[in-house]
């Protein structure tokens, strides 16, 4: 008999889809939907720090003056906040799978505070998508020691567990990931997709780049799930960027991954991907005689597989070798 169940970050999930964080995930309607789809687990759409300070930046331009702006700022940061608590005090009420959390922001101090409210709402876990372009402004280390104290803040006043959604231009991943294990991080997801621009050569304007992910995102997904399993054993990773089919939640697990997140196949397949995804996972599991996902996941990580070499190949030579 096949047994989907798993662990997440401390989580007990009845299978390893994930929703991630995204408009499918911002009001309970939709995350009693993907409930009765059968997903695993929820991720909340992020609460931006950036949507907050965009918002209050726009009223605050009409206030006379420095009082009414700052009354105004305090007002809509405590808005979307109560919202946001509100969300998770209804999804805990309504569901029964893990429901976490999910901030998007690029400050430490605003948020730590917050992080103790999102626990005292019931969250199961917290994901922390953080992240600020290097444009040359910083120091060469900066992304890297936000997220090392962050974390190392969290843990001081909250109990739950903190998941880490990692940027992929980290330049020493496993390392990083290794810190975040010893500050007492819960797990981390490779990786967070950020905003895609393009240019407009006719009307030359920055405009919107394509918003759903592609099957070849996956491959760099899976190589890092692998090493960073490998290297950094016995701590949770979750698959999040470039997942398109069910053969990519089995080679995900393979890897080293514990869970896999949703999100642009969701979107362009609809919920019923689910069940389709699910029932895959388990045919697989029964011909490849698993009977539980800890059967197989990570058999063939970094650390599991003779030539740990095959992950780290990243030239093009043996892909046009053979043509002329």
């Amino acid at each position: 008999m096949v047994n989907l169940e798993t662990t997440f970050a401390g989580l007990r999930l009845k299978n390893p889809l994930v929703a991630a964080s995204s408009g499918l995930t911002n009001s309970v309607k939709k995350i009693k939907e993907l409930e009765n789809a059968g997903i695993g687990a929820i991720v909340l759409k992020s609460l931006f720090e950036e949507q907050i300070e965009n918002h209050s930046e726009k009223l605050s331009q009409i206030a006379d003056y420095p009082e009414a702006a700052d009354y105004i700022n305090t007002y809509i940061e405590m808005n979307h906040m109560e919202k946001y608590l509100d969300l998770i005090r209804s999804a805990k009420k309504e569901c029964d799978i893990p429901i976490v959390a999910s901030i998007n922001c690029y400050k430490l101090s605003r948020w730590v505070e917050f992080a103790k409210t999102i626990q005292d709402a019931g969250a199961d876990a917290i994901e922390l998508n953080l992240f600020v372009l290097n444009a040359g402004e910083l120091g060469d280390t900066y992304l890297e020691d936000s997220y090392v104290n962050i974390v190392r803040e969290l843990r001081k006043i909250i109990r739950i567990p903190v998941v880490i959604k990692m940027a992929k231009n980290i330049s020493n991943l496993p390392g990083l990931v290794g810190k975040l294990k010893a500050l007492g991080a819960g797990g981390v997801v490779l990786f967070n997709r950020f905003y895609q621009l393009d240019i407009d050569i006719k009307n030359l304007e920055i405009t919107s780049g394509p918003v759903f992910s592609n099957p070849s995102d996956f491959s760099d997904t899976l190589r890092w799930t692998a090493i960073v399993s490998g290297r950094v054993p016995d701590f949770d990773i979750a698959c999040s960027y470039g997942v398109h089919s069910w053969e990519d939640s089995v080679k995900g697990i393979l890897a080293g991954a514990g869970a896999i997140q949703l999100c642009s196949l969701l979107y362009e397949q609809g919920l019923d991907v689910i069940e389709d995804t699910l029932m895959c996972m388990e045919e697989w599991m029964l011909q490849s005689n698993y009977e539980r996902i800890d059967d197989f996941k990570g058999k063939l990580n970094y650390g599991n597989i003779k030539d740990s070499a095959l992950y780290e190949r990243v030239q093009f030579m043996k892909y046009f070798s053979s043509y002329k």
